[in-house]
């Protein structure tokens, strides 16, 4: 579904080169819930960034369903953020001039597909996420934990190949948090959804199948689950704090 192979990507401010990722590689396969983690300044947000198209890169390969991205014109790309990624962002990203149905048909309505089964196919949303009675409400009137699923659901409207989600839980209650997580798991479930998330919390972490772990631009380590999600969460914070502990003896 999707592969990174040999990711490098540096920044230039003035004439000072800043490495911020270093042959990163790793794959996600179809139906796979996959959270990126670590440290400030460790590239988790610049990965996001590639795959999604928003910022290049030096070297290597991003592949999507056999789509090479870096080979893309400007045209392609846009075609692949509309129709084959969905993004879900920390802070909600919704429109607040347009209802909850209307925020979901929004990728649906850019791209020109206008037919009636858009319709249903948002109702469906509403449906599996929860937000059936929140439909016609603005997001002023609405929580946040309604506007994140709301979010997710418009994240989904064109089926997409893969749904990146940036820290989704990072400005959300615990709450919250944990009925985001639940939407991402049933997306999983009744969509078959692939899910590519960046967190700090290792609670949503914990429900991943497979958390990768990076450090200064580089895959420290990957965590997989087998267990329960606490006993995930609880490995989880432990690789963390190993991390912390190697940089203390670096220094």
């Amino acid at each position: 579904m999707l592969r990174v192979e040999h990711l490098y990507k540096n920044y230039q401010i003035g004439s000072q080169t800043y490495p911020v990722l270093r042959d990163v590689s790793f794959e996600v396969e179809k139906g796979e819930f996959v959270a990126v983690m670590g440290p400030s300044g460790s590239g988790k947000s610049t990965l996001l960034n590639c795959i999604a198209c928003y910022i290049p890169f030096q070297k290597g390969e991003i592949v999507l369903g056999g789509q090479n991205l870096a080979s893309l014109d400007a045209e392609g790309l846009a075609v692949v953020r509309n129709r084959k990624l969905g993004f879900v962002f920390q802070d909600f990203c919704l429109l607040d001039g347009l209802s909850v149905k209307d925020n979901i048909l929004l990728p649906r309505i850019i791209s020109g597909q206008t037919e009636e089964a858009m319709e249903e196919d948002a109702a469906r949303l509403c449906r599996i996420f929860g937000i059936e009675h929140i439909r016609d409400k603005y997001p002023a009137e609405i929580s946040g934990g309604e506007k994140q699923r709301t979010a997710v659901a418009r994240a989904l409207i064109n089926s997409p190949l893969l749904m990146l989600a940036d820290e989704p839980t990072g400005n959300l209650d615990s709450k919250s948090s944990r009925t985001v997580i639940q939407s991402f798991e049933r997306a999983r479930e009744e969509l078959d959804t692939t899910i590519f998330m960046v967190t700090h919390d290792s609670f949503a972490a914990s429900f991943c199948d497979r958390v990768i772990i990076l450090k200064d631009g580089e895959i420290f380590k990957t965590a997989y689950c087998s267990g329960s999600h606490r006993d995930f969460q609880k490995e989880l914070l432990e690789i963390i704090e190993e991390m912390g502990e190697e940089g203390e003896e670096k220094e």
